[in-house]
């Protein structure tokens, strides 16, 4: 803005002195001005006195320096603008080549965003792998680490560390991409736990045997969720509440009790949960694999358990604090 305000000040009081000097009149003046600034050297309108000349090489120097100076800071700005994005770029692929135990997000679809702004409430080490160049300005202003090409891609997946990933979504446009990327990633990373999208049932088995240890279906899903506010209304706002992070009135949690943990061999009726947190044992997971519901007061927490509480967001800190020290 100040560089056009700057060039119309020239501009005028290249036509100002013409008018006063030589006598001209505006659209004279006015062109004799422009093909000054313009290093057109056109022709001259009239003859012009010593003082016009000695004003018309002033003009150019001015006029074109200042000229010649704005064009070198619109280069400069955009040299500096490519190195920044190239430095930018690889600041955040070493940033990524140092990622451990971090979320691998194949498509930035509208599942694949929803579902990376919620991994991002928990933790940031995600990488998304996208292809369209659409998307790349969305995740951009979204703030997150991508990397940009085909997920199905070797090398692309080894750069996204995949080797020391401890999750990879598959989350591609189509099943058939999806199955190929399960494949590769299940090749790369035997122990990566890999969900899985299939827009058609009859593909799950295929994705299950590719490698992926669990297949979703958003079209499913999102039925079977209809449905539940149809029929059960009040139980489906209770859950919208409970498993969303925008409330700090009441949410499920998952804790993992590690072995060093306090709780470990130690009976829900004298773990004091209950008292000291305020939280309500829904269920808890046994190392293999076995769901225990409403579990009974007897029942002992373990070591590789998974605890699954209910409560206020602030006692499920504290609670998960004190069942997992190390892993704060």
């Amino acid at each position: 803005m100040m560089a056009v305000l700057v060039s119309w000040i020239i501009f005028l009081i290249g036509i100002s002195g013409y008018m006063v000097i030589e006598k001209w009149n505006l659209l004279d003046a006015a062109y004799m001005t422009a093909i000054t600034l313009a290093t057109v050297g056109f022709m001259e309108v009239h003859e012009l006195s010593s003082a016009g000349r000695i004003f018309t090489i002033i003009l150019i120097f001015f006029g074109v320096g200042y000229f010649v100076y704005i064009a070198g800071l619109v280069i400069q700005s955009i040299v500096e603008g490519e190195i920044q994005s190239i430095l930018g770029r690889k600041r955040l692929d070493k940033k990524i080549s140092n990622m451990k135990n971090h979320y691998i997000i194949c498509g930035y679809g509208r599942i694949g965003r929803v579902l990376c702004h919620l991994i991002k409430e928990e933790t940031n080490d995600i990488v998304v792998i996208e292809e369209k160049n659409e998307l790349m300005a969305i995740l951009e202003k979204d703030k997150m680490h991508y990397l940009h090409g085909n997920a199905s891609d070797e090398e692309l997946l080894e750069k996204a560390n995949i080797k020391n990933a401890s999750f990879l979504v598959a989350a591609l446009g189509t099943d058939t991409a999806n199955v190929f990327l399960v494949l590769t990633a299940r090749q790369l990373n035997p122990d990566i736990y890999i969900l899985a999208r299939a827009s058609n049932p009859d593909v799950r088995n295929k994705l299950l045997i590719a490698g992926a240890n669990l297949v979703e279906s958003p079209y499913d899903t999102g039925a079977i969720s209809m449905g539940l506010k149809l029929l059960r209304p009040s139980v489906s706002s209770f859950l919208d509440i409970a498993l969303s992070r925008k409330s700090d009135a009441i949410q499920i949690e998952e804790l993992f009790v590690p072995k060093s943990s306090q709780y470990t061999h130690i009976a829900l009726k004298d773990s004091r949960i209950r008292q000291d947190f305020n939280l309500i044992i829904i269920a808890i997971k046994k190392a293999s694999g076995e769901m225990l519901f409403n579990p009974h007061f007897e029942t002992l927490i373990e070591p590789r358990d998974t605890v699954i509480v209910m409560g206020k967001t602030v006692d499920l800190r504290k609670f998960s604090k004190a069942i997992n020290p190390e892993g704060t």
